[in-house]
């Protein structure tokens, strides 16, 4: 496995940003999640499966999948990104949330939900790890089809909350979408950006 310094550091941090979203905004919010996560919530629901039960194995699942798609790598960076999450997620939850009436503005909760998901999630994929399952699906997805890895986000986040509709009221799902539309464009965008070689 050849795990370069800087992909390993960029992996780490851009889930300590995400973390920090997940925390301040996610959290506090009441939007609801495409994917993997929204999946282990419509499971709960329907069928009144644990999110940590169907989260492992749907997370392991996706893993598995990227890691014999896409390499030993993959597998590296992932695992990086994953202690840097859950570490600075337990620092975070040490403190009081930033924005505690959040829930109260939706438009900016979802704007800037989108923001630390988007930049997060995109930066550790742009160097070749997932922060979740559903990174690691996405980008699975987008190699075996070719397709731009912003569709292939939308097209699994809208397959979910469409599903979601069961037990979310319409009014919540419309605040997910805006979040996993904007979450998804700004992951395409960042893996587009030309970077100079240094």
């Amino acid at each position: 496995m050849n795990l370069k310094p800087g992909s390993c550091l960029t992996a780490f941090f851009s889930s300590v940003f995400l973390a920090f979203g997940l925390y301040h905004v996610h959290a506090l919010s009441g939007v609801t999640e495409g994917g993997v996560l929204g999946m282990t919530l419509l499971l709960e629901q329907w069928f009144g499966i644990s999110p940590a039960a169907s989260g492992l194995v749907l997370n392991t699942l996706c893993y598995a999948m990227g890691w014999k798609l896409l390499g030993r790598e993959f597998i590296g960076y992932s695992a990086v990104s994953a202690a840097g999450f859950s570490l600075a997620y337990k620092v975070f939850e040490q403190f009081p949330p930033l924005w505690p009436r959040l829930a109260e503005l939706p438009l900016a909760a979802s704007v800037l939900g989108a923001v630390f998901v988007g930049v997060g999630a995109g930066l550790c994929v742009r160097v070749g790890g997932a922060t979740g399952g559903d990174d690691a699906l996405a980008m699975c997805v987008s190699h075996v089809t070719g397709w731009g890895i912003q569709w292939v986000y939308l097209l699994s986040d809208f397959l979910v909350l469409a599903l979601s509709v069961s037990y979310i009221p319409l009014g919540r799902i419309g605040w997910s979408v805006l979040t996993v539309v904007l979450s998804g464009q700004i992951i395409g965008i960042i893996q587009k950006v030309k970077l100079k070689k240094i």
